[in-house]
Order: structure tokens, then C-alpha cells, then sequence
């Protein structure tokens, strides 16, 4: 009972995390872009995860995948978990997942912590009224179990915290997550049902079979509210209610476990790294429950070529990816696509490539030809035993494109005289190669376009598109789509009729012909020519042609490079005159050095004290960086710059000069009263 009960909480659980994707109609089990994915999302900041549930759902993942990353993560993870268990502060749910991971890891964990979390586990339970606290510190207790030596550990009251968690269940088998709140969840009859698989192991003696019977019907009556899409796939829908009653034991049909794991499996790819966890940890649990295994049978191709004679090859794994046991693939029916129930071949047995695992059938039915099939397959398994352990799904039925190169053949363009429909111009055209025609008309005429396709094995083909595009060189576009008769296709453009669609506008129309189907390996956009109309000029009030749209390139694209004329510099002096000019301004300045010493200048009036001689001192080194500024103005500054400096410099020398100006004035006043 606990063992069935506890493996089927993640299928409860992580179907309704899912319960809004979209399946797949194809089905493929878990691969190396699964791994591929868990390595790219599953990469932590810093070597650690920010939570020891996330480090948990890590490890999981890589576990059930077959990655060996524990030794670049068990470091850091094991002090974490040290840490959590020996902290009397930890949350349940800390407590929880670390003792998750060191059931992955094995971080030595001393005994005597374990007994102090076992202890407060179960005071914890003794008290529990929500479901979350059950369901951490019950199983909680189930990992201590399992992780020691300790074959004691039991619930004091076992029955009694049974009855109280089932105390919250519904009528229709979803649960409650306390009981303040009336709004119940299958995502709550999950944690519930491992709740209750916990403790039947944790329980000394047994449990009343009355409570163990009314939860087998819950769980009946979950799977009895499951939905299913119509490729196979089954999911819970949170919003069912009103399921009804089962009596007896527990039988649940493998066909809904086999749609539960296509569920899982038609998500592809989560880019989610919780998502991820949730589809490989479930997946994990129905490939090792002990009620049905789900095999799933897949195709490494959907797209087979007759062209290329590829083989059709089928492969069956469990959900996880590994081989199945010994059995047959047969190919029941190949339906196309649109028709019931009838069958192009009759039931063939697939040859079993031991080497490679995979059923092929090495040559396509002689009565398929290009087009969408569905392809029915049935498995049966070789040992009778294997038949209540493994979940086949009766007849599988999978779409298949078979695809090839179309035959184009008698394509010929002409223009023909409106009232004797005689050929005036006729031209054979090459839809394999280049064409180069050139025709003229009148809208008295007409234009022909005509061409047969055939398969590959020699019947009429059909294309999604067969369309000829007139364009004229205006740009305006006309489009027509063409009939066919069997293999022959054929359109007739009467140019009195269409002188309104073409805007009476005469000229050049280039000719393209697009051809083009999915199962057409050869589709087709070809340039055929053009033909030179001539039309009537248009009335008064005939119609315009559209206004074409303008090129993107011409309003975003780049602009023209604008081109500056410049002032042509002007004349400058000779070299030497320009020197010569210089070197005359520089006669004054010799002139004052002379008069300066002419004069006697002196420094025989410097202030003699030490301050003052400072500021005399700062005074005359400021002119002098004020005639420097100068200097370098002329030079290479600009006048911003210049005038900048300046106002700095300036203010600096009415502060020095201020202050030697005041001594002099000083000094002088006692002179003359001396």
C-alpha cells in the first residue's frame, strides 16, 4: 500500500503543474538534449544554488539522467546540509530537502544529529494541523529511516495522524491543505497520499484497513477525473469535481499510466529548470513503479523520402530511454491521410535490429506513394509475465510524411487568338532549368499555361500550391491559381476579361510560375520569361492600381554621403616675409628690456619680511603665467580655454596683489611721517 500510494504522488502532482501544455502527437522518450538542456539550466552562481531545494532538484535531475556532477557540487552542498540538520532554527522544509540530499550525496551526517532531527520531526507531527507540515515532517522522518540504522523509528500514534491527514480529503479525491481553507487541489491529494505512504512505513503495528480502503478510492477517484487529448495523452484538470465511488482493491488500468507518461513526454523540452525537474523526477517514478511500466514507440524519422528509399525504422524504450524487453513491432495498417479504415497493406512484422535496438522494414509498401499516411503499430511482448508489467497501448497510430521528387513534365506556354482560340506563339518551357521566354499580346488574345506532375510511381499529384504571377513592371502583382484535371494542369488567361484586374496598364509583365507542396522534394518558384501586353487606354473612371509600398531601404536604409565644399583657404604670405614680420614684433619687448635697464631697475625695494616677500614673490610669478596663457593662446589654445584659465588666474592675482600693494602703501605712509 505505501509502496503504491508513494509513487504515485509526482504523477498526481507534476501532471497538474503541466496541466495547461500542449502535447505532442509523436512521442519521444528521454534523449541527449535532455541532458544537454539539465547541464545549460542547471548551472549555479558561485559552484551553490541559492536554496537547498534547488540544490536537491539538481541532483535529482543529473541522478535519474545518468550525469555525474555530484563531485563539483558535494562540497559546498554537504556543509549546507551539515549546517541545516545541526541549526535548531531550520524550516521543515530546509529539513526536508536536505535530508534529500544527503540521501544523494551521503555527507556523513553523525548520528546524534540525526536523532535530534528525528526528535523534532515528531513533535512536529504530534502538533501538525496543516498538510505541508505533515507532509515535511513525516517524510522527513521515512529519509532519517532510510539513512540510518535505526529500524526503531516509529510514529507514537501512527492511526491517529493517519485519520487527521485524511481528515482533509474531499469527496472527489483532491485534498485540502488545512482546515481553515475549503479550497481543495490534486497538486494537495499528491503531498497527502506520500503523507499517508509515510507513515504506514513508520507504523509499528497496522493500520486500520477501513482508512487504508477509503484511500485506495481516492486515488481511484483521481484517475477517474483524468482527461485525455486526442493523441493518447492524459492530464489532470484542476477544475473537475464530482468524481464517483469505487469500491474493492486497487486496479489502476495501464492505459492511463502509459497517457500519463506520453503527457510528460509530449512537453519536449522544458526551458524551465523547476519544469524540468517536475517532467524528469515523474518520469523517473513511472518507469520504476510496480504497477505498469509505459515502453513508448517512437520514430527516429516522420519524413521518409521514395526518392531516396529510406527505411522505415521504429525504436521502443521505457520513458527513460532504456531497452525494452523482448518483443514484436508489427505494422498493422497505413491509412492516408483522410480516409477511415482502409488499409493500403496488410499486417507485417518488423525485422529486429539487435545491434542498433531498432525495427525496421527495409522496403516501403509498393501501394504507398508520396503523401500524409498514418502508420498503425502494434507491440506484443514474448513473455506472458511481461504483459501485467509492461504498458504497450494497444495500436498505436503515428502520422508519417512520405515524400519525393515530382515529375514535371509537357510545360508549355502560349498565346492564343481570342475568337478561333487558335495557337498564334507556342514554346516548349524547362521547369527543371532557366527559361528565358518572350512573348507579346493584345487584349484580344489569350494566354495558355499548361504542365502534367506525376509521383514516383507514376499517378497524379496534387500540389498545395500550383499559382502563375504576372508582375508588372510597375511592381503591381497578379496572381492566379491553376486547375488540373488528373495530371494536367492548366489556366487560360483571357486579357478582354482581365483588362480591370490589370489596371489597363500595357507594358512588360514578367512570368513566374510557383509550384510547391510538403511532400514535393522539388517545389519550385520559377522564372518563365515575360510577355509584352497591349492594352486598351482606360476609361474616366477606371479603377487605380494600388499604391505600391515603398522599399524599406529607401525610409531606414542609409542616406547619401553629403559632401561639404569648404571656403578655399587664402593666400598667405611668403615664408620668409612672415618671419621677417615676427621677428620686427618682437622689437618693442627688446626696446623695454633696454629701458628697464637704462632706468636701473632694481630690486632693492622687495619686501625684506618673509610673508610679504611671498606674496611679492606669488604676484610677479602670476604676470608671469598670465603672459604664458598668452603665449599659448597664440599658440594652440582656443579662446574658451584661454578665458577659463584666466578668470582663475586673475582672481588670484587681485588676492597677492591686493596684499603686496598694501604693504608698499604701508611701508610708504611711515616714511613720510618719519
Amino acid at each position: 500500500m505505501a509502496r503504491n500510494i508513494g509513487r504515485f504522488l509526482v504523477l498526481i502532482a507534476a501532471a497538474l503543474i503541466y496541466s495547461s501544455a500542449l502535447a505532442s502527437s509523436i512521442f519521444q522518450p528521454i534523449s541527449d538534449s535532455h541532458r544537454s538542456a539539465a547541464l545549460e539550466l542547471f548551472n549555479p552562481l558561485g559552484g551553490s544554488f541559492s536554496s537547498v531545494e534547488k540544490t536537491y532538484e539538481e541532483l535529482r535531475t543529473f541522478e535519474v539522467l545518468g550525469i555525474d556532477k555530484r563531485s563539483d557540487i558535494s562540497t559546498a552542498a554537504c556543509q549546507s546540509v551539515s549546517e541545516i540538520l545541526g541549526s535548531s532554527s531550520s524550516t521543515l522544509k530546509d529539513l526536508f530537502y536536505a535530508l534529500k540530499v544527503n540521501g544523494i550525496l551521503q555527507c556523513g551526517i553523525k548520528e546524534d544529529v540525526f536523532e535530534g532531527v528525528a526528535s523534532r520531526l515528531q513533535s512536529v507531527v504530534g502538533g501538525a494541523s496543516a498538510l505541508l507540515d505533515f507532509y515535511y515532517s513525516v517524510g522527513g522522518l521515512v529519509l532519517i529511516k532510510g539513512q540510518t540504522s535505526k529500524d526503531d523509528l516509529y510514529l507514537a500514534d501512527a492511526e491517529g495522524v493517519f485519520r487527521s491527514i485524511k481528515a482533509l480529503s474531499q469527496s472527489d479525491g483532491r485534498w485540502r491543505y488545512n482546515s481553515n481553507n475549503p479550497e481543495s487541489s490534486t497538486f494537495a491529494a499528491g503531498l497527502a497520499l506520500e503523507a499517508l505512504a509515510g507513515i504506514v512505513s513508520l507504523s509499528s503495528s497496522e493500520i486500520d484497513q477501513s482508512l487504508i480502503s477509503t484511500t485506495k478510492n481516492d486515488i481511484l477517484k483521481l484517475f477517474d477525473s483524468i482527461e485525455k487529448y486526442d493523441d493518447g495523452a492524459f492530464y489532470f484538470d484542476e477544475k473537475l469535481v464530482g468524481a464517483r465511488e469505487h469500491q474493492g482493491s486497487l486496479n489502476l488500468p495501464s492505459g492511463k499510466i502509459l497517457g500519463l507518461a506520453k503527457f510528460f513526454l509530449g512537453i519536449g523540452i522544458p526551458g524551465d529548470a523547476k519544469d524540468l525537474f517536475n517532467q524528469v523526477d515523474s518520469l523517473a517514478f513511472l518507469e520504476s513503479n510496480t504497477v505498469s511500466i509505459p515502453l513508448i514507440l517512437s520514430l527516429p524519422a516522420t519524413v521518409l523520402s521514395l526518392t531516396k528509399k529510406d527505411a522505415l525504422k521504429v525504436k521502443v524504450n521505457t520513458v527513460l530511454g532504456s531497452n525494452a524487453p523482448p518483443l514484436t513491432v508489427n505494422l498493422l495498417q497505413v491509412l492516408r491521410s483522410g480516409s477511415k479504415d482502409t488499409s493500403l497493406i496488410e499486417s507485417q512484422e518488423l525485422k529486429f535490429d539487435p545491434e542498433n535496438a531498432v525495427y525496421t522494414l527495409d522496403a516501403m509498401p509498393k501501394s504507398v506513394d508520396v503523401g500524409k499516411y498514418t502508420f498503425v503499430f502494434e507491440m506484443v511482448l514474448h513473455d506472458s509475465d511481461h504483459k501485467n508489467l509492461y504498458a504497450t497501448g494497444g495500436r498505436i497510430r503515428i502520422p508519417i510524411f512520405v515524400t519525393g521528387v515530382i515529375e514535371v513534365d509537357s510545360a508549355e506556354i502560349a498565346v492564343l487568338d481570342s475568337d478561333l482560340g487558335s495557337i498564334e506563339t507556342k514554346k516548349k518551357i524547362d521547369l527543371a532549368g532557366e527559361n528565358t521566354v518572350s512573348l507579346s499580346a493584345n487584349h484580344l488574345q489569350k494566354l495558355r499555361l499548361s504542365f502534367q506532375l506525376s509521383t514516383p510511381l507514376g499517378h497524379a499529384f496534387k500540389p498545395h500550391q500550383a499559382i502563375l504571377k504576372l508582375t508588372h513592371e510597375t511592381k503591381v502583382e497578379h496572381m492566379f491559381v491553376m486547375g488540373s484535371s488528373g495530371k494536367q494542369f492548366e489556366i487560360i488567361l483571357d486579357f478582354l476579361g482581365q483588362v480591370e484586374k490589370f489596371f489597363y496598364l500595357s507594358g512588360r509583365y514578367n512570368v513566374q510560375l510557383a509550384v510547391g507542396d510538403a511532400v514535393m522534394e522539388n517545389s519550385f518558384l520559377k522564372a518563365i520569361g515575360h510577355v509584352d501586353l497591349d492594352l486598351p487606354a482606360p476609361p474616366e473612371k477606371a479603377p487605380q492600381p494600388p499604391a505600391q509600398p515603398l522599399d524599406p531601404n529607401l525610409i531606414y536604409g542609409p542616406k547619401a554621403e553629403i559632401a561639404h565644399i569648404f571656403r578655399a583657404p587664402e593666400k598667405l604670405p611668403p615664408k620668409k616675409l612672415s618671419l621677417t614680420f615676427s621677428g620686427l614684433t618682437l622689437l618693442p619687448f627688446l626696446g623695454f628690456l633696454v629701458g628697464l635697464l637704462r632706468l636701473g631697475v632694481n630690486l632693492k625695494n622687495f619686501p625684506s619680511s618673509s610673508v610679504t616677500a611671498v606674496f611679492a614673490t606669488l604676484f610677479h610669478l602670476g604676470i608671469a603665467a598670465v603672459l604664458s596663457l598668452y603665449l599659448l593662446f597664440w599658440l594652440k589654445l582656443d579662446l574658451f580655454t584661454t578665458l577659463k584659465a584666466l578668470s582663475f588666474l586673475g582672481a588670484f592675482l587681485m588676492f597677492v596683489g591686493h596684499r603686496i600693494l598694501s604693504h608698499l602703501a604701508s611701508s610708504s605712509s611711515k616714511l613720510k611721517s618719519a
